[in-house]
């Protein structure tokens, strides 16, 4: 493998992280950053472009407590400036209660899938032209997670949406 494969490679998953990132982060901004202007996207309801899918995306995801996506697995096959990536995906979303029905708990979704990606390099960096979403599995339950108690008393620093994220501050310190 070329030294130029390697580079293309480490920056396509760069650009799948920062995916993940916008979208656990609800930053549509960085969400956007992942795509060209021009990019389709399908999660299985048929494709649209993506700034008529971000604006969508932010609201259910942020309606959610919090949610992980966890990536692994890529294959990939570059050729030139564009680029196919498999990548496996286990996403965790904490789905709150039904409001006014304080008495049920909050459930947890556990989705795993895979995201097909068409990527193109522009301006040096590569960027996704055109993602299908596959969903293999899924798991619903009522949540589990636990902030309080033993151990959980001394981890008081919480990920948390957009600026209020600890990752905000700390990516703005020299």
């Amino acid at each position: 493998m070329e030294l130029t494969e390697i580079a293309d490679r480490l920056a396509i998953a760069e650009t799948l992280a920062l995916y993940c990132r916008g979208i656990d982060r609800c930053d549509a901004k960085q969400l956007a950053a992942a795509f060209t202007p021009d990019a389709r996207i399908d999660y299985g309801d048929g494709a649209k472009p993506v700034a008529a899918i971000i604006p969508g995306l932010i609201a259910g995801l942020g309606a959610m407590r919090l949610t992980q996506h966890n990536i692994s697995n890529t294959v990939m096959r570059i050729s030139g400036n564009s680029a196919k990536a498999e990548t496996n995906c286990v996403a965790l979303h904490l789905i709150p209660a039904p409001e006014g029905e304080p008495e049920l708990p909050e459930s947890e979704l556990v989705v795993g899938g895979r995201y097909l990606d068409t990527l193109t390099k522009h301006a040096g960096r590569w960027l996704i032209a055109e993602r299908l979403y596959v969903m293999d599995w899924n798991r619903t339950a009522p949540a589990t997670m636990q902030l309080a108690g033993g151990l959980f008393d001394g981890l008081q620093r919480r990920g948390a949406r957009g600026a209020e994220d600890p990752a905000a501050a700390w990516w703005e310190r020299d």
